[in-house]
């Protein structure tokens, strides 16, 4: 799947772009599906405003059981002070997670297949396990900022191996919100985690200085393109105020021969294990 130089860009630069992975058919029946699932949601039984600024965060127990199942979560300003929906609820979800990819066969079918099976062995993986998966919206003009972070704070392995597959299901540019990144930045070490205490959680930080972000570099690709980021890589996107979506689906992948701790604020059933490709 990769050459040597390819996978010589991943370890220094910490991401490496795959233009035209997967086709516009596969991105349009993600983004379909995703709409049916939509469709069966009723935002008034349980919202859930997902937000990625540290002094605004609530994390509730529905993210929290979350693990396993097939969530929803809000815009922040989709939503009022009460909770109730300032647009209709197709244009309000901010995301659903997070284990669609073992839980409905469209998204089991495209997070599943035999390239993404062999790409994980390129880049390191010997016991490939698929723990986490996000269909990101970003729509237009209410579509949130994703502050800068790195995805090993939030699923720590001992030794780290947290990798995303970052899918672009429609095109991404600076006017809609792309993906922004650190490059070499994964070699800095991890500043926080993101731990679990029962239904509480907090963030331990190891270094408190602000991202460099002027170091951040667009990446700009266009629907079907295939970005992996190493789980140390500090990446962010800002807020969506354009007229056009920017969904997206995201793998995040963990080395079954790692140990996952407990105080990881996601935690499987034991009765739903994370799995490979088979």
């Amino acid at each position: 799947m990769l050459n040597s130089h390819q996978v010589a860009a991943f370890k220094e630069n910490g991401y490496l772009v795959l233009p035209e992975f997967v086709s516009a058919a596969q991105c349009r029946s993600l983004m379909d599906r995703a709409g049916q699932l939509i469709d069966t949601f009723d935002p008034g039984d349980h919202p859930s405003i997902f937000t990625t600024h540290e002094q605004r965060r609530h994390t509730d127990l529905y993210f929290l059981e979350s693990a396993d199942r097939i969530s929803f979560f809000l815009e922040e300003e989709a939503c009022d002070g009460n909770g109730h929906l300032l647009v209709p609820k197709h244009r309000a979800v901010n995301k659903i997670g997070h284990a669609q990819h073992d839980l409905d066969p469209v998204y089991g079918q495209f997070s599943r297949t035999d390239d993404l099976a062999e790409l994980c062995a390129d880049v390191g993986f010997a016991d490939p396990l698929l723990l986490q998966s996000m269909h990101i919206f970003k729509h237009p003009e209410i579509g949130g900022e994703v502050t800068c972070h790195q995805d090993s704070t939030f699923l720590y392995t001992d030794p780290m191996t947290c990798t995303g597959f970052w899918f672009a299901l429609e095109d991404a540019t600076l006017e809609n919100g792309c993906l922004q990144a650190i490059p070499g930045g994964h070699k800095s070490g991890l500043k926080s985690r993101f731990l679990r205490h029962g239904t509480d959680v907090s963030f331990d930080h190891e270094d408190t200085a602000p991202w460099p972000m002027e170091k951040l570099v667009p990446l700009e690709v266009a629907q079907g393109t295939l970005i992996v980021l190493d789980g140390l890589l500090p990446h962010y996107s800002a807020a969506n105020r354009s007229g056009r979506s920017r969904q997206a689906y995201t793998l995040h992948l963990i080395d079954g021969q790692a140990h996952y701790p407990d105080d990881n604020w996601l935690q499987r059933s034991p009765d739903m294990p994370p799995r490979g490709f088979n």
